[in-house]
């Protein structure tokens, strides 16, 4: 049995949507990768001041541990995850036209797995003694 004070749509509730569709598992998707960003981003200041001054074969014996690098993959991950999530929701809040709103989260979505690519690529080169 359905209660008649539901404030979904018809539509919604057929697709399974609420007025804000994903918007709770974001808030909490964000907020999650906000407290890890908090920790590795720390963690990650701590590995560069310690690599200040270092020659290149030092650093690379530091990066190419493997705790390190899984901390580094981490980062990556964590940041462009939130970074994806924080700018769709403002092109979600500030971008009207339904197309162009549709074609900027998909270029997001793009440009963040092109950057974690990127990043994840060089620290898995380092990590394997690139």
């Amino acid at each position: 049995m359905q209660s008649h004070s539901s404030l979904r749509t018809p539509l919604s509730r057929v697709r399974g949507l609420g007025s804000a569709k994903s918007g709770t598992g974001h808030f909490w998707l964000q907020r999650m990768t906000a407290v890890s960003n908090l920790v590795l981003t720390l963690i990650f200041l701590g590995i560069v001041i310690s690599l200040a001054g270092k020659p290149y074969p030092a650093a690379l014996a530091i990066l190419s541990h493997p705790l390190v690098a899984i901390l580094m993959l981490l980062f990556v991950v964590s940041g462009c995850v939130h970074m994806r999530i924080g700018m769709q929701v403002i092109i979600e809040d500030y971008v009207h036209g339904e197309g162009a709103k549709i074609a900027a989260v998909m270029a997001n979505t793009f440009f963040a797995i092109a950057i974690g690519a990127a990043c994840a690529y060089a620290v898995l080169k380092l990590s394997f003694g690139g």
